[in-house]
């Protein structure tokens, strides 16, 4: 993966008004991702460059850049209700010794608001846990797209 061309591509896509969890709602995206749920308010797939197998975004429909000033309480909570059930659906799939859940991105770049759920499988060494372990400059799995669907149907069957 090419760290410098994805960064390149996330601050261009702010800037022209592409943000890529739109499109993916929409289906304007320019390549498939693959889902795992979605309902009314929420959209949850598959990480399109993960560093962990199951990989998961969980993100609102409607374009929120602010879990803190555009969500009510109300809709923070259901929002991580979901969060929590996308979890304990991929620990149900997969071996997982710890769950990372965060939310990442800025204004510069991938501003809608979206949650990383990512599993930490057993054993891998300390070194290479935490934000090591979701940084792409330190690799992306090699997963065929046709591994990625039944892993997100796997996911699914859980929920």
């Amino acid at each position: 993966m090419d760290t410098k061309d994805y960064a390149r591509r996330s601050r261009e896509g702010r800037s022209e008004g592409r943000c890529f969890i739109c499109r993916i709602v929409s289906g304007t995206h320019s390549y498939s991702h693959h889902i795992v749920c979605e309902d009314a308010d929420t959209v949850v797939f598959l990480n399109r460059y993960p560093t962990l197998l199951g990989y998961c975004l969980v993100a609102p429909r409607r374009h929120v850049e602010s879990w803190v000033h555009d969500l009510s309480e109300t809709e923070f909570l259901d929002f991580q209700r979901v969060t929590h059930q996308v979890a304990r659906a991929v620990a149900a799939t997969l071996p997982t010794e710890r769950m990372y859940s965060l939310s990442l991105g800025s204004q510069q770049a991938n501003a809608h608001l979206h949650w990383h759920v990512a599993p930490l499988p057993p054993g891998v060494p300390y070194h290479q846990q935490e934000f090591n372990a979701l940084r792409k400059e330190n690799g992306v799995l090699d997963i065929t797209d046709a591994a990625q669907a039944e892993l997100a149907r796997a996911i699914r069957s859980h929920l």
